[in-house]
């Protein structure tokens, strides 16, 4: 079977429902069983958490689960992974924000923790939320 690398990574399977509230509020998403295949065409394992302040649109989430299997024959790196994760996200939902969590497993005795934040100035935010000091993301920590 040929290899599947990250250009094989499509936004198509996700689903935008209505938001049904004009009102602020906010979604935590946690996904424990994120798997793909690593640079080395070896099985990664990680848990991702999404914090979403909808506009317009919400996450379908039987959808969301069908984007996130598709990810589990491709070979790319973790880098690359969250940054394409994320910009699928921001493209079909539109958020008022949108923050990505992965806690990767250890593999040789080494796990990393990568995060994108929408409100991130870096990231054309205007960094209102201040939520995202380390200090203050309590409920990512609770595994």
């Amino acid at each position: 079977m040929p290899t599947k690398t990250f250009e094989s990574i499509t936004s198509d399977l996700l689903v935008a429902l209505p938001n049904p509230s004009k009102q602020a509020y906010e979604i935590n998403i946690k996904i424990p069983e994120f798997t793909f295949l690593g640079v080395q065409e070896q099985p990664d394992f990680a848990t991702l958490y999404l914090t979403f302040y909808p506009k317009g649109k919400i996450i379908e989430l039987k959808a969301l689960k069908h984007y996130v299997y598709q990810l589990r024959d491709i070979v790319v790196s973790y880098e690359r992974l969250i940054n394409i994760f994320y910009d699928h996200l921001m493209e079909v939902y539109e958020p008022e924000r949108l923050r990505v969590v992965m806690n990767c497993n250890p593999r040789g005795g080494i796990s990393s923790r990568l995060t994108i934040d929408s409100d991130w100035k870096s990231r054309g935010g205007e960094e209102k939320y201040k939520d995202w000091m380390p200090d203050v993301d309590e409920w990512q920590r609770l595994d």
